[in-house]
């Protein structure tokens, strides 16, 4: 599993992520699970997509 999530894109999955889950539980909504893809995805620096399209926002050091 390379990783394939860079610097902005990373901090947007992070915020987004947060966000959903933060307003899922304001309305008390279960839809704020979902949420939790794109922390994940933040978190691991993978997106099982990004492969599939074969795009990378990761820079190679």
């Amino acid at each position: 599993m390379k990783q394939n999530v860079g610097g902005i894109d990373r901090i947007l999955r992070l915020v987004v992520g947060i966000a959903l889950i933060a307003w899922g539980v304001v309305t008390q909504n279960w839809w704020g699970a979902v949420g939790i893809i794109p922390l994940f995805t933040a978190v691991v620096s993978w997106c099982p997509f990004y492969p599939l399209l074969g795009i990378s926002t990761k820079k190679e050091s």
